[in-house]
């Protein structure tokens, strides 16, 4: 624990925060908006004990670039430039965000399949803990198709490399669809 705690104490998140502040405004299918989901991705990777300074500095932004590239400050030298990490943040953050080449986005499943199959250890654990988030907000939709879309994906792009990047974050993924999918019973 005083590892955790030194850790924490030496970590400068207020100027990533700050850039995630440009969420705030985008909203989510939840009803929430995509501000807190960033935090909410960074309290998952703090609840199983990550305290990799880059990994949380780039889940307090990692949809910064999908869901507000047009706001002031969200380019790559404000990221870069924020502190000794920002360089490896902003790759970070690029790794996990979809692509898209001549105005057409990167299909979804190829992106959960580039990050899951191909992506470095640090993307792999914050998607998962992206879709931790994502299928928890899952319980406030009131569309059933989408979170069955939603959910098959998660079954068949995500959980079958889940187990080997984090066997928690899988049991939790694994849990979390059982109870949507129940929900989805009772509707």
């Amino acid at each position: 624990m005083d590892d955790l705690e030194h850790s924490l104490r030496t970590l400068t998140l207020a100027p990533y925060i700050v850039k995630a502040m440009a969420l705030i405004g985008v909203r989510r299918r939840s009803g929430s908006n995509m501000f807190r989901h960033q935090l909410s991705t960074m309290a998952i990777l703090l609840d199983y004990k990550l305290v990799d300074p880059v990994l949380l500095k780039a889940s307090v932004i990692h949809d910064l670039f999908e869901d507000a590239p047009t706001m002031p400050g969200v380019t790559e030298q404000e990221i870069v430039g924020i502190d000794a990490d920002g360089e490896a943040v902003y790759a970070l953050v690029m790794e996990v965000t979809i692509r898209a080449v001549n105005g057409v986005r990167e299909p979804k499943p190829d992106y959960l399949l580039r990050i899951m199959e191909h992506g470095s250890p640090r993307a792999r654990v914050l998607k998962l803990a992206d879709r931790i988030s994502n299928i928890t907000a899952l319980g406030f939709v009131h569309d059933p198709a989408f979170v069955r879309k939603y959910l098959d994906e998660t079954r068949v792009y995500v959980l079958p490399y889940a187990e080997s990047v984090n066997p928690n974050m899988f049991r939790e993924l694994t849990d979390l669809i059982e109870s949507r999918e129940r929900m989805l019973s009772l509707r």
